[in-house]
């Protein structure tokens, strides 16, 4: 070889970037990923170093770069990016999994009968609190009453919120010592459920369920941590890597970050303040946390609520219930009120996340918004959100567009909810309901969760949703209003990417392109081969985030 050409081999050679080391190196999985587009991607093989993705590719093209990486054979099973919540509220689960549940109970006898034995076993809770309710399941055609809930206890308090959240049921003690009284008035944005003569019957909707609420005992720290506990616990095993907490108070953001500096997050939190109060004042009064304690926390955005839910008929339409003419639902605040809010979080540089459920809601929040750019024209760039966007009218759905809303959007909801949906609304406002089809053609982004505890954690149960339309016995055939169903892509970007980017994380998580956290997850069946009715059924066999395991099936 002669000298120059040596010489300027030699010089190719030193300017060649070397190759990244890795410290983990998963192989023999059929792996999925999107890319930036959004598309799917198809790996064999993932090469992880310090937490994050160096690349993902073949066994024969990877192999050789692993080194003296850990090594992990994924036996032939499915990885796919860590699935990403986000709509959920992180500590509620664990109250939830810790409190007397009443999920799935299919009549006020078994829920009574629940009560009863979490009551018997608990004989030192001074109040036995919990919830789960769902009086549509128990076909009542009414509210439960306080009566009822005497005849299986009496000696404590007794509160137990609604499935929705937006509800709660209180047994006589409770009202008592809340000093609940025919006299009591409604309060604004709440309705204290009463008999022919006006007497509390003991269920008490959104607004009014301050009026019990305020004298309930507060968490101690040690409950809330036992909470937090068992909630990370839960999301790890559900595949969850990533939630945005839809609400958080002052004492849940001083555990986060308590969690955040003690490394003891399994699961990284975008957290948002709930109203723009003392709390958002203290927490603001810093600079917003934004990948705290190595990306495990985010809190830079704000949560407003416009009215309540659609089972309690508290979401708030722009015309009464088709099965109840005489009610509107209830909306929360003014329209300058909410206005004000917005540009009092805008003016922080926050992001601002509206709850809202019916089409009257819906449209005094995109009213709100509107009103708010006005003062502050450049926070169209917050990725500001629409929770929930349930019931929007056909006519307000394109106003997303140009405001630049998120739809945050639960695809369990629609399945949940189909059972009475259509009997509150009726047929003409159903078609703007639980519309993610609609949304995505016209550009919008949309976010998915879970809303959980309300809805179950586990992401499969939505994505199944999200495809299928049907409940977990195949119905309705051919799925509920199946215009409106999601490609199993387009389901698994709404639980990832576009989560990600809901939360201003798209850079770093939502995929597993070099670059980003390396979380992820292994399950037991290729999701993409399988029935779609099937999709549910999925079992994580494995958790990672950051490259560390955070959950293991066979542990």
């Amino acid at each position: 070889m002669n000298r120059t050409l040596r010489l300027s081999l030699l010089a190719l050679l030193a300017t060649a970037p070397a190759l990244q080391a890795a410290d983990l190196y998963v192989h023999n999985v059929k792996g999925y990923t999107l890319d930036s587009h959004g598309k799917l991607q198809r790996f064999d093989a993932l090469l992880v170093d310090d937490g994050k993705v160096v690349a993902t590719g073949t066994d024969a093209a990877l192999a050789k770069r692993a080194d003296d990486a850990t090594v992990i054979d994924g036996h032939g099973k499915t990885l796919l990016p860590g699935l990403i919540d986000a709509h959920g509220h992180v500590l509620e689960l664990g109250y939830a999994l810790t409190q007397a549940d009443l999920t799935g109970t299919q009549s006020i006898d078994e829920a009574l009968a629940r009560i009863k034995d979490y009551a018997k076993a608990h004989p030192d809770a001074r109040w036995i609190i919990g919830g789960g309710w769902n009086q549509v399941i128990w076909k009542l055609g009414r509210f439960p009453t306080a009566r009822e809930l005497d005849a299986v206890v009496s000696d404590r308090p007794v509160w137990l919120s609604r499935v929705d959240g937006h509800a709660a049921w209180a047994n006589t003690a409770a009202m008592k010592l809340a000093g609940i009284t025919r006299d009591t008035k409604d309060p604004p944005g709440g309705r204290i459920e009463r008999d022919a003569q006006g007497n509390p019957t003991g269920v008490f909707v959104d607004g009014a369920t301050a009026l019990v609420g305020a004298v309930v005992p507060e968490p101690t720290d040690r409950e809330r941590a036992v909470a937090l506990d068992t909630a990370l616990a839960e999301m790890a095993r559900v595949g969850l890597t990533g939630v945005d907490d839809a609400g958080i108070d002052l004492p849940n953001y001083r555990l986060y970050k308590r969690y955040a500096d003690e490394h003891k997050l399994t699961a990284r939190i975008y957290a948002m303040i709930r109203d723009t109060g003392d709390a958002f004042d203290t927490i603001t009064a810093g600079a917003p946390l934004d990948g705290y304690g190595d990306g495990y926390l985010t809190v830079h955005s704000v949560k407003l609520f416009a009215d309540g839910a659609l089972g309690s008929r508290g979401a708030a339409m722009l015309k009464p219930y088709s099965d109840d003419p005489h009610n509107h639902g209830l909306l929360f605040m003014s329209p300058g009120t909410m206005a004000s809010k917005i540009e009092k979080a805008f003016a922080k540089g926050y992001q601002v996340n509206i709850h809202a459920i019916g089409d009257a809601a819906n449209r005094e929040v995109l009213d709100s918004f509107a009103t708010a750019y006005k003062v502050h024209p450049d926070a169209r760039a917050f990725r500001n959100r629409v929770e929930h966007a349930q019931i929007v009218s056909l006519k307000d759905i394109p106003r997303f567009v140009p405001l630049k809303l998120i739809a945050s959007m639960q695809p369990t909801h629609a399945t949940s909810d189909m059972n009475m949906a259509e009997d509150r609304v009726g047929h003409e406002r159903i078609e703007g309901a639980y519309a993610w089809r609609r949304f995505l053609k016209q550009g919008t982004v949309v976010a998915f969760g879970s809303d959980f505890p309300v809805e179950s954690p586990n992401p499969f149960f939505g994505l199944h949703a999200a495809v299928t339309r049907q409940d977990h016995q195949n119905q309705p055939p051919g799925g509920w209003y199946p215009d409106q169903k999601l490609s199993l892509v387009e389901a698994l970007r709404a639980f990832t990417l576009s989560a990600a980017y809901a939360g201003r994380a798209e850079k770093t998580q939502g995929s597993l392109e070099p670059g980003k956290y390396a979380d992820f997850i292994l399950v037991d069946r290729d999701v993409f081969s399988i029935n779609p009715q099937d999709i549910w059924k999925t079992r994580v066999l494995g958790t990672w985030v950051g490259g560390k395991q955070v959950y293991s099936a066979a542990k």
